[in-house]
């Protein structure tokens, strides 16, 4: 993480420009621009809502379900997005990897950055769902939710980069990368609550590092309760898979020019 830190300091005004060209390139020839940023999860909060309000109902207590849902899928959207970007990063710019010297890892945290930002803006209305229907707002949350958010930028980065490594050799990478992330919706707590898990799975489930972190969201903003230590579980798997993921990139990166 430290070497990670380094390099970013060192290539700051690149990487803030990378970040700045795809953000305004994903959005300047639309006829929403902006708006796609709150339309794709508020669209899929409102379709879980109705699906498991009235035609598969899910108990979630005193929450109303679309807070419920929106709560975790707003952080689902910046890992799920988040992942595809940056797996596409490095083959998508073939044209810079094989012609100009950088700091290649700028491409991938670049692609995570914009998406970072695409969910500030998804919080800020998930505070205005939260404040529409009364639900508490509890001082807890505002001390813990960086650290959840780091805990999953770091899990995203290692996993990003290793990614996108892979991607530059094995152009499988994408179509798998889509099938595994939608089998991963279902198996991280989005659509329905912990409570509904079997007791005796829940520690294979919690080794999902997202079950932790999505469960964290929700403890702090929903229910006013620190993060449990499936959060713990999830930090220190989180850390293991960035380290690995920048060792791999880094060990792979002289022949990126070569095989692109």
């Amino acid at each position: 993480m430290i070497a990670i830190v380094s390099q970013l300091i060192q290539a700051k005004e690149l990487l803030w420009a990378w970040t700045s060209r795809i953000v305004r390139s994903r959005y300047q020839q639309s006829v929403l621009g902006g708006l796609w940023i709150i339309v794709q999860p508020v669209a899929t909060a409102i379709l879980f809502t109705v699906v498991f309000t009235f035609f598969v109902p899910v108990n979630t207590g005193e929450i109303p379900y679309v807070v419920f849902s929106y709560t975790a899928l707003t952080p689902w959207l910046l890992f799920a997005n988040g992942l595809n970007d940056m797996a596409n990063s490095l083959v998508e710019n073939m044209q810079l990897v094989t012609k100009i010297y950088f700091p290649r890892e700028i491409l991938p945290i670049a692609a995570l950055l914009a998406r970072l930002l695409d969910f500030l803006v998804a919080v800020g209305l998930l505070f205005i769902l939260i404040l529409y229907f009364r639900v508490p707002l509890f001082a807890i949350g505002w001390f813990y939710l960086p650290v959840i958010l780091a805990i999953q930028l770091i899990l995203l980065l290692g996993l990003g980069l290793a990614l996108a490594t892979l991607n530059v050799f094995y152009r499988d990478v994408k179509p798998l990368l889509t099938l595994i992330i939608q089998l991963w919706f279902y198996a991280s707590p989005i659509i329905y609550p912990v409570s509904m898990v079997p007791e005796q799975f829940q520690s294979f489930y919690f080794l999902n590092p997202m079950a932790g972190i999505l469960e964290a969201y929700r403890a702090v903003l929903l229910d006013g309760n620190p993060p449990g230590l499936h959060l713990m579980l999830s930090g220190s798997m989180a850390l293991i898979i960035a380290a690995a993921g920048y060792w791999f990139f880094k060990r792979t990166e002289f022949q990126f020019a070569d095989v692109v």
